[in-house]
């Protein structure tokens, strides 16, 4: 693993350290969040990010939520304050399943603990609560590793792979998921390129993938967004590889803004597309794609370009976070536990079923 996105710090009144992935790639700064309050903020304005990594970070906000009361505080008290936390940390970002999948675990398995050891204090409470944080912690590490494993086939030595905005080790607890598959295919000596989309308008891709695969001496080529389609013409595309935020039970996922157009792309060149995410990003609630939120940026995101005006003020702007792109041009979805070719709903429910037997 390169980095850590994400790292609890001390004990049960320790911190939550957070790499600010605003500021990359010209400073590596860390945050230290010591309240949910603080959490929040950096998850709005992308200090942290990437669904599995917001994730984790969430669950360690429960830890934070507790951090600060008195140590007399009656239990039921206690889960008050986590149900508190899990409201304010679930309205910082509606795409991404991954963090109110991380919320509902930790509250969970809170209300388990309490129900259990009626006559604990607050402190057992949130030693339990840091012990689930770092289970999904570490979870999320192996996670990432598996995907990697699982993906690593379908690069070939020579190929050209495309991807787009970050699904790296910035993104999560571990070395990514679409980047982990990359990783993977790095240690075993397989010789490939990498092209980056810059992803607009935050360009996350340009500053994080980019940085991320230099660091670890992968052949990275930055490009504009808009010229994927031409590259793909010249052959010089292969397969294009994807994080995901959420995916619907019949395998709609979405994923950073620009990714449905590189479907659309790949399906009329005649390459694949593949989607590498967890488990736990598949979301059995929502049916198809259409259902899954949106969230919409602030205008300013698009308005200002590093720092310098592009737009006229005032004019509209439109700046969904996301897109989707349907589960027909998607190739396979690579997740910890396999992968599911063509994806489908009876396919889904069958793989997630796996999953849960393991």
């Amino acid at each position: 693993m390169i980095i850590q996105a994400v790292k609890w710090v001390g004990d049960t009144d320790g911190f939550l350290e957070l790499i600010d992935q605003r500021e990359l790639p010209g400073k590596l700064v860390k945050l230290q969040c010591r309240e949910v309050e603080h959490l929040c903020e950096a998850i709005k304005t992308l200090a942290v990010r990437g669904a599995p990594a917001i994730g984790v970070a969430a669950a360690y906000g429960l830890v934070l939520a507790l951090r600060n009361l008195d140590a007399s505080v009656a239990l039921q008290q206690g889960l008050g304050a986590l149900a508190e936390a899990q409201d304010r940390l679930a309205a910082t970002r509606p795409t991404a399943v991954n963090l109110f999948w991380a919320l509902d675990r930790g509250k969970k398995s809170a209300e388990e603990f309490v129900a259990a050891h009626p006559a604990a204090n607050l402190e057992k409470l949130s030693r339990h609560v840091l012990t689930e944080a770092n289970a999904i912690y570490r979870e999320d590490v192996d996670m990432c590793r598996r995907i990697g494993q699982n993906g690593q086939k379908f690069i070939k030595s020579g190929a050209g792979i495309l991807t787009h905005c970050n699904a790296g080790a910035l993104a999560t607890a571990g070395q990514g998921t679409a980047l982990s598959v990359m990783f993977e295919a790095h240690k075993k000596g397989k010789k490939f390129k990498v092209y980056v989309d810059e992803t607009r308008p935050l360009l996350q891709g340009a500053r994080l993938t980019a940085w991320e695969l230099q660091q670890a001496g992968i052949s990275v080529t930055v490009i504009c967004d808009n010229m994927a389609g031409w590259l793909m013409k010249q052959g010089k595309i292969n397969a294009v590889i994807t994080g995901a935020d959420r995916i619907a039970a019949n395998g709609d996922a979405a994923n950073k803004i620009g990714t449905y157009s590189l479907s659309i792309l790949a399906r009329e060149h005649g390459i694949p597309f593949y989607i590498a995410a967890p488990s736990s990003t598949f979301d059995l609630a929502i049916k198809k794609g259409a259902d899954i939120p949106i969230e919409q940026r602030p205008a300013e995101e698009v308005r200002r370009f590093a720092g310098t005006q592009v737009a006229p003020d005032g004019v509209a702007v439109y700046n969904p976070a996301f897109d989707v792109t349907e589960a027909r041009d998607i190739s396979a979805i690579i997740t910890e536990r396999g992968v599911i070719k063509r994806p489908s709903a009876g396919k889904i429910a069958k793989h997630l079923q796996k999953c849960l037997k393991f």
